[in-house]
Protein backbone atom coordinates (compact mmCIF):
# COMPACT_ATOMS: atom_id res chain seq x y z
CA UNK A 1 0.00 0.00 0.00
CA UNK A 2 1.69 3.36 -1.40
CA UNK A 3 0.62 6.48 -1.44
CA UNK A 4 1.94 8.93 -3.59
CA UNK A 5 1.75 11.70 -1.33
CA UNK A 6 3.67 9.45 1.18
CA UNK A 7 7.24 9.08 2.26
CA UNK A 8 9.07 6.97 4.14
CA UNK A 9 10.97 9.42 6.79
CA UNK A 10 8.32 11.71 7.23
CA UNK A 11 5.60 8.69 8.00
CA UNK A 12 8.56 7.38 10.06
CA UNK A 13 8.93 10.49 12.16
CA UNK A 14 4.96 11.23 12.42
CA UNK A 15 4.80 7.85 13.51
CA UNK A 16 7.40 7.65 16.21
CA UNK A 17 6.17 11.24 17.76
CA UNK A 18 2.92 10.25 18.14
CA UNK A 19 3.90 7.11 19.92
CA UNK A 20 6.62 8.92 22.19
CA UNK A 21 3.79 11.75 22.83
CA UNK A 22 1.57 9.26 24.16
CA UNK A 23 4.45 7.10 26.22
CA UNK A 24 5.20 10.59 27.94
CA UNK A 25 1.41 11.36 28.76
CA UNK A 26 0.67 7.45 30.06
CA UNK A 27 4.36 8.20 31.98
CA UNK A 28 2.95 11.19 33.53
CA UNK A 29 -0.15 11.62 34.65
CA UNK A 30 -2.45 9.20 37.31
CA UNK A 31 -1.43 6.45 39.85
CA UNK A 32 -0.56 4.08 36.96
CA UNK A 33 2.69 6.13 36.05
CA UNK A 34 3.42 6.47 39.46
CA UNK A 35 3.54 2.47 39.75
CA UNK A 36 4.95 2.14 36.69
CA UNK A 37 8.24 3.95 37.69
CA UNK A 38 8.53 1.42 40.54
CA UNK A 39 9.28 -1.55 38.24
CA UNK A 40 10.88 0.96 35.69
CA UNK A 41 12.31 3.87 37.34
CA UNK A 42 14.61 4.62 34.58
CA UNK A 43 12.67 4.04 31.68
CA UNK A 44 9.62 6.08 33.09
CA UNK A 45 11.61 8.70 34.71
CA UNK A 46 13.34 9.01 30.92
CA UNK A 47 9.72 8.84 28.98
CA UNK A 48 8.39 11.67 31.45
CA UNK A 49 11.05 14.33 31.10
CA UNK A 50 12.28 13.61 27.47
CA UNK A 51 9.15 12.63 25.72
CA UNK A 52 7.77 15.48 25.25
CA UNK A 53 10.69 16.47 23.26
CA UNK A 54 8.75 14.82 20.67
CA UNK A 55 6.71 18.26 19.90
CA UNK A 56 9.88 19.41 17.93
CA UNK A 57 9.75 16.74 15.43
CA UNK A 58 5.62 17.61 15.15
CA UNK A 59 6.66 20.91 14.84
CA UNK A 60 9.88 20.74 12.01
CA UNK A 61 7.28 18.20 9.94
CA UNK A 62 4.26 20.85 10.32
CA UNK A 63 6.27 23.32 8.69
CA UNK A 64 8.28 20.98 6.28
CA UNK A 65 4.80 19.43 5.21
CA UNK A 66 2.78 22.89 5.42
CA UNK A 67 5.24 24.88 3.03
CA UNK A 68 4.92 21.44 0.59
CA UNK A 69 0.95 22.07 0.29
CA UNK A 70 1.20 26.08 -0.09
CA UNK A 71 4.31 26.39 -2.79
CA UNK A 72 1.40 24.07 -4.84
CA UNK A 73 -1.86 26.28 -3.67
CA UNK A 74 -2.15 28.29 -6.60
CA UNK A 75 -3.75 31.97 -6.23
CA UNK A 76 -1.90 32.85 -2.80
CA UNK A 77 -1.88 36.55 -3.92
CA UNK A 78 -5.59 36.40 -3.68
CA UNK A 79 -6.39 37.70 0.09
CA UNK A 80 -10.10 35.70 -0.38
CA UNK A 81 -8.18 32.56 -1.61
CA UNK A 82 -5.46 32.78 1.36
CA UNK A 83 -8.55 33.11 3.86
CA UNK A 84 -10.29 30.16 2.39
CA UNK A 85 -6.15 27.95 2.74
CA UNK A 86 -6.28 29.14 6.44
CA UNK A 87 -10.21 28.21 6.76
CA UNK A 88 -9.96 24.89 5.26
CA UNK A 89 -6.88 23.88 7.32
CA UNK A 90 -8.89 24.77 10.33
CA UNK A 91 -11.42 22.35 8.61
CA UNK A 92 -9.40 19.94 8.11
CA UNK A 93 -7.98 20.26 11.88
CA UNK A 94 -12.05 20.25 13.49
CA UNK A 95 -14.02 17.46 13.19
CA UNK A 96 -11.68 14.64 14.50
CA UNK A 97 -10.70 17.14 17.02
CA UNK A 98 -13.89 18.10 18.40
CA UNK A 99 -14.98 13.99 18.10
CA UNK A 100 -12.19 13.65 20.92
CA UNK A 101 -12.96 16.57 23.18
CA UNK A 102 -16.26 15.24 23.52
CA UNK A 103 -15.06 11.67 24.16
CA UNK A 104 -12.50 13.32 26.86
CA UNK A 105 -15.12 15.17 28.71
CA UNK A 106 -17.29 11.67 29.03
CA UNK A 107 -14.13 9.74 30.29
CA UNK A 108 -13.25 12.39 32.37
CA UNK A 109 -16.78 12.79 33.79
CA UNK A 110 -16.32 8.81 34.62
CA UNK A 111 -13.19 9.43 36.15
CA UNK A 112 -13.71 12.09 38.24
CA UNK A 113 -16.25 9.48 40.60
CA UNK A 114 -13.06 7.53 41.62
CA UNK A 115 -9.78 9.73 40.73
CA UNK A 116 -8.89 12.16 42.76
CA UNK A 117 -5.62 13.92 40.99
CA UNK A 118 -5.35 17.20 39.45
CA UNK A 119 -4.62 16.09 35.68
CA UNK A 120 -8.31 15.05 36.00
CA UNK A 121 -9.33 18.83 36.53
CA UNK A 122 -12.87 20.38 37.40
CA UNK A 123 -15.81 19.68 35.52
CA UNK A 124 -16.04 21.46 31.31
CA UNK A 125 -18.18 24.68 31.57
CA UNK A 126 -19.23 25.62 27.88
CA UNK A 127 -17.32 28.55 27.65
CA UNK A 128 -14.21 26.52 27.69
CA UNK A 129 -15.95 23.95 25.37
CA UNK A 130 -16.26 27.23 23.18
CA UNK A 131 -12.95 28.46 23.58
CA UNK A 132 -11.13 24.77 22.60
CA UNK A 133 -13.37 25.03 19.88
CA UNK A 134 -11.80 27.94 18.17
CA UNK A 135 -8.64 27.23 19.26
CA UNK A 136 -8.56 29.95 21.80
CA UNK A 137 -8.14 28.59 25.27
CA UNK A 138 -4.61 28.82 25.81
CA UNK A 139 -5.02 32.58 24.32
CA UNK A 140 -7.77 33.05 26.84
CA UNK A 141 -5.90 31.56 30.08
CA UNK A 142 -8.11 28.43 30.53
CA UNK A 143 -8.01 25.15 31.68
CA UNK A 144 -7.17 22.59 28.60
CA UNK A 145 -9.69 19.72 28.31
CA UNK A 146 -7.46 17.19 26.97
CA UNK A 147 -3.79 16.75 27.15
CA UNK A 148 -1.99 17.70 23.84
CA UNK A 149 -4.49 19.70 22.50
CA UNK A 150 -3.10 23.44 22.98
CA UNK A 151 -0.75 21.82 19.90
CA UNK A 152 -3.33 21.77 16.98
CA UNK A 153 -4.38 25.80 18.10
CA UNK A 154 -0.30 26.28 17.68
CA UNK A 155 -0.68 24.43 14.46
CA UNK A 156 -2.98 26.38 12.93
CA UNK A 157 -1.69 29.83 14.01
CA UNK A 158 1.55 28.56 12.25
CA UNK A 159 -0.18 27.54 9.18
CA UNK A 160 -2.11 30.38 9.04
CA UNK A 161 0.69 32.92 9.66
CA UNK A 162 2.64 31.02 6.92
CA UNK A 163 -0.01 31.37 4.55
CA UNK A 164 -0.41 35.02 5.08
CA UNK A 165 3.52 35.11 4.57
CA UNK A 166 3.57 33.08 1.53
CA UNK A 167 0.44 35.56 -0.19
CA UNK A 168 2.88 38.71 1.01
CA UNK A 169 6.00 37.75 -0.49
CA UNK A 170 5.33 35.28 -3.87
CA UNK A 171 8.93 35.30 -5.01
CA UNK A 172 10.14 33.98 -1.48
CA UNK A 173 13.18 35.32 -1.21
CA UNK A 174 11.91 38.34 1.37
CA UNK A 175 10.10 35.41 2.73
CA UNK A 176 12.46 33.61 3.95
CA UNK A 177 14.46 36.87 4.86
CA UNK A 178 11.52 37.67 7.46
CA UNK A 179 11.51 33.99 8.41
CA UNK A 180 14.95 33.76 9.36
CA UNK A 181 14.67 36.33 11.62
CA UNK A 182 11.47 35.06 13.19
CA UNK A 183 13.12 31.76 13.56
CA UNK A 184 16.31 33.35 15.45
CA UNK A 185 14.37 35.86 17.47
CA UNK A 186 12.08 32.31 18.68
CA UNK A 187 14.54 29.99 19.47
CA UNK A 188 17.02 32.13 21.36
CA UNK A 189 14.28 34.81 23.05
CA UNK A 190 10.61 34.10 22.53
CA UNK A 191 11.14 29.82 22.97
CA UNK A 192 12.85 30.49 26.40
CA UNK A 193 9.82 32.35 28.37
CA UNK A 194 6.98 31.00 29.02
CA UNK A 195 4.85 34.22 28.63
CA UNK A 196 4.74 33.33 24.88
CA UNK A 197 3.98 29.59 24.62
CA UNK A 198 0.01 30.08 23.44
CA UNK A 199 1.24 31.98 20.47
CA UNK A 200 3.31 31.33 17.37
CA UNK A 201 6.07 33.25 17.89
CA UNK A 202 7.46 30.48 20.97
CA UNK A 203 7.15 27.26 18.32
CA UNK A 204 7.65 29.61 15.07
CA UNK A 205 12.19 28.51 15.54
CA UNK A 206 11.77 24.57 14.77
CA UNK A 207 8.34 24.89 12.35
CA UNK A 208 10.55 27.49 10.21
CA UNK A 209 13.54 24.95 9.85
CA UNK A 210 10.73 22.39 8.70
CA UNK A 211 9.30 25.25 6.30
CA UNK A 212 13.60 26.04 5.09
CA UNK A 213 14.04 22.11 4.61
CA UNK A 214 11.13 21.98 2.27
CA UNK A 215 12.49 24.84 -0.21
CA UNK A 216 16.10 23.84 0.50
CA UNK A 217 15.62 20.52 -1.74
CA UNK A 218 11.96 20.56 -3.20
CA UNK A 219 10.96 23.56 -4.65
CA UNK A 220 11.90 24.06 -8.16
CA UNK A 221 13.64 27.28 -8.39
CA UNK A 222 17.19 26.36 -7.57
CA UNK A 223 17.86 30.50 -6.65
CA UNK A 224 15.01 29.99 -4.01
CA UNK A 225 17.09 26.26 -3.10
CA UNK A 226 20.50 28.39 -2.45
CA UNK A 227 18.44 30.99 -0.57
CA UNK A 228 16.95 28.36 1.80
CA UNK A 229 20.30 26.81 2.47
CA UNK A 230 22.32 29.98 2.98
CA UNK A 231 19.70 30.58 6.03
CA UNK A 232 19.33 27.06 6.62
CA UNK A 233 22.98 26.84 7.66
CA UNK A 234 23.25 30.19 8.93
CA UNK A 235 20.50 29.43 11.82
CA UNK A 236 22.24 26.15 12.44
CA UNK A 237 25.37 28.28 12.92
CA UNK A 238 23.50 30.43 15.57
CA UNK A 239 22.28 27.45 17.66
CA UNK A 240 25.38 25.70 17.74
CA UNK A 241 27.00 28.99 18.61
CA UNK A 242 24.51 29.48 21.23
CA UNK A 243 24.98 26.01 22.90
CA UNK A 244 28.57 27.92 24.34
CA UNK A 245 25.65 29.42 26.43
CA UNK A 246 23.42 27.19 27.39
CA UNK A 247 22.40 23.92 25.65
CA UNK A 248 18.85 23.55 24.17
CA UNK A 249 18.19 20.01 23.42
CA UNK A 250 14.96 20.92 22.10
CA UNK A 251 16.67 23.46 19.28
CA UNK A 252 18.96 20.55 18.51
CA UNK A 253 16.55 17.97 18.15
CA UNK A 254 14.67 20.26 15.59
CA UNK A 255 17.69 20.96 13.43
CA UNK A 256 19.04 17.60 13.69
CA UNK A 257 15.03 16.65 12.07
CA UNK A 258 15.19 19.51 9.65
CA UNK A 259 18.68 18.36 8.34
CA UNK A 260 17.23 14.61 8.04
CA UNK A 261 14.13 15.91 6.14
CA UNK A 262 16.96 18.23 4.07
CA UNK A 263 19.02 14.51 3.12
CA UNK A 264 16.15 11.94 3.37
CA UNK A 265 12.87 13.21 3.50
CA UNK A 266 11.99 12.80 -0.48
CA UNK A 267 12.32 9.24 -0.12
CA UNK A 268 9.79 7.41 -1.47
CA UNK A 269 8.32 3.65 -0.58
CA UNK A 270 9.82 1.10 -2.74
CA UNK A 271 8.07 -2.01 -4.46
CA UNK A 272 7.87 -4.56 -2.45
CA UNK A 273 5.80 -6.70 -4.32
CA UNK A 274 8.90 -8.11 -5.84
CA UNK A 275 10.26 -9.59 -1.91
CA UNK A 276 6.77 -11.69 -1.27
CA UNK A 277 6.77 -15.56 -0.91
CA UNK A 278 4.07 -17.77 -1.37
CA UNK A 279 1.62 -15.18 -0.69
CA UNK A 280 2.99 -14.06 2.37
CA UNK A 281 4.83 -10.27 2.61
CA UNK A 282 8.21 -10.08 3.59
CA UNK A 283 9.22 -8.47 6.98
CA UNK A 284 10.39 -5.47 5.63
CA UNK A 285 7.33 -4.91 3.57
CA UNK A 286 5.30 -5.24 7.19
CA UNK A 287 7.16 -2.98 8.76
CA UNK A 288 6.64 -0.15 5.99
CA UNK A 289 3.24 -0.92 5.86
CA UNK A 290 2.67 -0.64 9.79
CA UNK A 291 4.51 2.39 9.41
CA UNK A 292 2.39 3.56 6.93
CA UNK A 293 -0.88 2.83 8.59
CA UNK A 294 0.83 4.90 12.06
CA UNK A 295 1.17 7.76 9.73
CA UNK A 296 -2.16 8.17 8.97
CA UNK A 297 -3.24 7.20 12.15
CA UNK A 298 -0.73 9.90 13.61
CA UNK A 299 -3.04 12.86 14.42
CA UNK A 300 -5.99 10.91 15.37
CA UNK A 301 -3.82 8.93 18.02
CA UNK A 302 -2.45 11.91 19.46
CA UNK A 303 -6.11 13.61 19.95
CA UNK A 304 -7.88 10.55 21.37
CA UNK A 305 -5.01 8.68 23.54
CA UNK A 306 -5.66 10.95 26.75
CA UNK A 307 -9.45 9.36 26.93
CA UNK A 308 -7.23 5.95 27.56
CA UNK A 309 -5.51 7.71 30.35
CA UNK A 310 -8.03 8.28 32.29
CA UNK A 311 -9.97 5.16 31.56
CA UNK A 312 -7.12 3.21 32.53
CA UNK A 313 -6.65 5.60 35.62
CA UNK A 314 -9.90 4.64 36.75
CA UNK A 315 -10.41 1.23 35.98
CA UNK A 316 -7.04 1.19 37.92
CA UNK A 317 -8.17 2.57 41.36
CA UNK A 318 -11.99 1.64 40.94
CA UNK A 319 -11.24 -2.69 40.95
CA UNK A 320 -8.89 -1.81 43.81
CA UNK A 321 -5.57 -2.61 41.57
CA UNK A 322 -3.75 0.43 42.79
CA UNK A 323 -3.84 -0.62 46.27
CA UNK A 324 -1.26 -3.50 45.14
CA UNK A 325 1.26 -0.69 43.91
CA UNK A 326 2.60 -3.34 41.53
CA UNK A 327 4.60 -1.85 38.64
CA UNK A 328 4.00 -5.14 36.31
CA UNK A 329 0.05 -5.02 36.37
CA UNK A 330 0.35 -1.21 35.88
CA UNK A 331 2.38 -1.33 32.84
CA UNK A 332 0.44 -4.48 31.70
CA UNK A 333 -2.92 -2.15 31.97
CA UNK A 334 -0.61 0.65 30.08
CA UNK A 335 0.08 -1.34 27.20
CA UNK A 336 -3.64 -2.20 26.85
CA UNK A 337 -4.18 1.33 27.02
CA UNK A 338 -1.96 2.17 24.66
CA UNK A 339 -2.96 -0.33 22.36
CA UNK A 340 -6.11 0.76 23.17
CA UNK A 341 -6.05 4.25 21.86
CA UNK A 342 -4.37 3.26 18.18
CA UNK A 343 -7.69 0.98 17.70
CA UNK A 344 -9.68 4.07 18.60
CA UNK A 345 -7.33 5.91 16.32
CA UNK A 346 -8.09 3.57 13.76
CA UNK A 347 -12.02 4.23 13.61
CA UNK A 348 -11.49 8.26 14.53
CA UNK A 349 -9.30 8.10 10.92
CA UNK A 350 -11.80 6.11 9.28
CA UNK A 351 -14.99 6.90 9.94
CA UNK A 352 -14.49 10.97 10.88
CA UNK A 353 -10.89 12.03 9.73
CA UNK A 354 -11.14 10.82 5.74
CA UNK A 355 -15.04 11.57 5.54
CA UNK A 356 -14.88 15.08 6.67
CA UNK A 357 -11.67 15.92 4.21
CA UNK A 358 -14.32 16.66 1.68
CA UNK A 359 -15.20 19.75 4.44
CA UNK A 360 -13.53 22.75 2.33
CA UNK A 361 -14.91 25.88 0.60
Amino acid sequence: MQSKNHFLLVDFLKTFAALTIILHHFSSYGQIAEDARLLLPGLMTWLFEYGRYAVQIFLVMGGYLAAQSLTRTSNLQNPRAVLKTIFNRYLRLFAPYVVALILTIICAWFARFWVQDEFVGESETMGQFLAHLFFLQGILGLDSISAGVWYVAIDWQLYAILAIMFSMFPGYRSLMWILAVLCVSSLLFFNRSGVYENYFIYFIGAYGLGVLAQLCKNYPDPLVNRVAKFFFIGIGFVILISTFHQLWIRNILAYVVAIALVIWGDWAYKDHGKEQRRGHESRTHKIVNAILWGSRRSYCAFLIHFSFVLLANTLYIAWGMSQRHEGVLAIALMLVAIAASWIAANFLYRWVEVPSRSLKL
